[in-house]
This record gives C-alpha cells, structure tokens and sequence, in this order.
C-alpha cells in the first residue's frame, strides 16, 4: 500500500523539479538595443614634454548602438591623470570625447591607464596614455 503512494508522489517530485528548471531557466538578452562605446584609439603616446607643459588629450568615441550611452565612472590608475567625461546620455550614433590631462610637473618616464565604465555592451574599457617628462637642453 506505501508503495502504491510513493511511486505517484515520487513522479510528481520529479515532474515538479522539471517545471522549477524550466522556469528558472536564463533567457538570451536582446542585444540589439544596446548601447556600444567605440573609440576611434585607446592609447596616446605625448612623446617626450618639458616639466609644466600643457599634456591634455581627447579620447573620441562614438556610440554605435542603438540606446543612449551613459559612462557611469572614469578611473585613472594614479592622481596624476586627471580624466573628464559628458555627464548627459549619447544616443545611438552621436559622438563625443572624454578629456585625459597628465600632470607633467612629475618627471620620468609614464605609462597610465584610464578605465572607462558605462552601461555598454563593452562596460568597462582600457585606454593609456605614456610619454616622458624630460627637461629639454
């Protein structure tokens, strides 16, 4: 008699456990709607500059998906890079650029990274910049 009650009950655990998975089962994100950041370069070489002179670059970079682009956050691997970005959203297809400014009171050689984050497809982008700070003779 248990037995003839365990079989059902045991089946309908298992039918059950099927329709939980199922249900619980990822769905393929429509990526045809998203934004997508692309910059026309993601490293600047300044070459070789005197202490105090003026080391100011623009990164261009173009939303080439279809929903506005919001950069969220633009971190700079030391204090001395000082990066600046569009605060509004870039909608599909428009283009803009972020400023990077390295302070060349600091001599020596630099190699800096600059990670930009968005809601992009490609949500967290590495761009450089290097160069050396030289007195010239």
């Amino acid at each position: 008699m248990k037995i003839k009650i365990l079989i059902p009950a045991f089946l309908l655990l298992i039918v059950l456990s099927f329709i939980a998975r199922a249900e619980n089962k990822p769905f393929k994100k429509d990526l045809s709607d998203v934004p997508r950041i692309s910059f026309t370069e993601t490293e600047y070489d300044f070459g070789v500059i005197e202490p105090g002179a003026n080391a100011v670059h623009y990164f261009v970079f173009s939303n080439t998906g279809k929903s506005p682009l919001v950069i969220t956050n633009v971190r700079s691997s030391c204090g001395c890079t000082v990066p600046q970005w569009p605060k509004t959203p870039l909608t599909g297809g428009t283009k803009d650029s972020l400023r990077v400014e390295y302070n060349t009171k600091i001599k020596g050689a630099f190699n800096k990274s600059i990670t930009v984050l968005s809601n992009a497809e490609n949500s967290a982008v590495e761009l450089r910049i290097k160069g050396s700070v030289i007195k010239k003779k």
